[in-house]
């Protein structure tokens, strides 16, 4: 039977918040409608400071409800524009906006902020939120969690397929053999702050900035030599790893490099994790998807370093902007019918368990 759910995705790139309004049944998961809400400058800069600096609870808190409320007001946007009614909605798929995410810490825990109380209450829908815990108590990474989805949406598609989601960072999901799937490292995170605080703009358009210079070698392999990209899977990161302070230590004995050669070395540098792991596979066909699907650049680079067929997934009807958000719509679904999700060979959990913690609207 189909039922609607909403997905809500906001990513590390804190460039905006996602919704998908999804149909979805046991074989399909069809986007309705969507809207991407602006993310208020003062939030997010609210939300570097937290990282980047020692806070308090107080601090936190206040966040998780500003959070909340913002999450709220996107999905009501979404709702009123598109004349539905609450009740005709199964349930809200919240991901929440990750503060921080250490599973590999003694006491390993992955944090999402956006109170789903206050998202329920607000908007009279059932909420699901905290996806990753489950999967962390259960020994897991808790991401990505992308592998699950993508190998239910992308199964007619023939051949070898990989799907790499590049937003804040990357992600891939090998959809044949043993599927499985694991966090690259920085995707459009490191390129965004250059941009912000050499150009002040928010992202490189196109890849344009980046293809006006040429990648400095030497820099490019002192990024690669860092030890995550040298990690096995199961393995997921973000923002609290590849930031601001990480890739001022790489840069430091290469002052003389101009704004542009850094920038373009920064999407090599994307590329260039990208390819390493799909060239170690036997990949025939690559899917791209997310912000970085729009850098024009990018994938003319993915194409030339993986001499393989590479396409965004808005030429197979799927919109590259929303498949996130889509993603956690049916998560909610596969929650409220209490299945779990195939994810033991991804995270490297001790098993598939059920994701999500359920806030009713009444």
């Amino acid at each position: 039977m189909k039922e609607l759910y909403l997905g809500v995705m906001s990513g590390t790139s804190l460039d905006g918040i996602d919704i998908a309004l999804c149909e979805i049944d046991d074989a399909t998961c069809k986007l309705i409608a969507s809207y991407e809400h602006p993310f208020p400058k003062t939030l997010k800069e609210e939300i570097l400071r937290l990282l980047a600096n020692k806070t308090t609870l107080k601090a936190i808190g206040t966040l998780d409800v500003k959070l909340g409320k913002l999450f709220a007001d996107a999905i009501n946007t979404l709702i009123q524009r598109e004349k539905l009614l609450p009740e005709n909605i199964k349930a809200i798929g919240l991901h929440g906006q990750t503060l921080w995410h250490e599973p590999d810490a003694d006491y390993p825990f992955s944090m999402q902020l956006g109170d789903p109380n206050i998202v329920a209450a607000q908007t009279n829908i059932t909420t699901i939120a905290d996806f990753r815990r489950m999967d962390i108590a259960n020994g897991g990474q808790g991401a990505p969690f992308a592998p699950a989805f993508h190998q239910f949406l992308f199964a007619q598609v023939e051949g070898n397929i990989a799907v790499v989601n590049i937003g804040g960072m990357a992600n891939i999901s090998l959809l044949f053999g043993n599927s499985t799937g694991w966090d690259v490292g920085c995707g459009n995170v490191l390129m965004d702050f250059w941009m912000q605080k050499t150009q002040h703009k928010d992202y490189d358009k196109a890849g344009d900035f980046a293809k006006s210079s040429t990648a400095d070698e030497k820099l490019l392999a002192k990024m690669l030599e860092d030890a995550y990209f040298k990690k096995q899977p199961p393995k997921s990161t973000g923002r609290e790893y590849f930031n601001k302070k990480w890739l001022e230590r790489k840069l430091q004995g290469f002052e003389q490099l101009s704004d542009a050669q850094i920038q373009r070395t920064l999407l090599e540098l994307t590329a260039h994790a990208i390819t390493n792991d799909i060239n170690a596979t036997k990949t025939t066909k690559l899917i791209v998807c997310g912000g970085g699907a729009k850098n024009c650049f990018l994938l003319q680079r993915l194409r030339e370093l993986c001499h393989i067929q590479v396409t965004s997934s808005d030429t197979l009807g799927i919109s590259s902007d929303f498949l996130e958000a889509m993603a956690f719509a049916w998560f909610a679904k596969k929650r409220v019918h209490k299945e779990t999700l195939a994810l033991s060979s991804v995270t490297g959990s001790t098993k598939n368990s059920i994701a999500g913690a359920i806030y009713a609207a009444n």
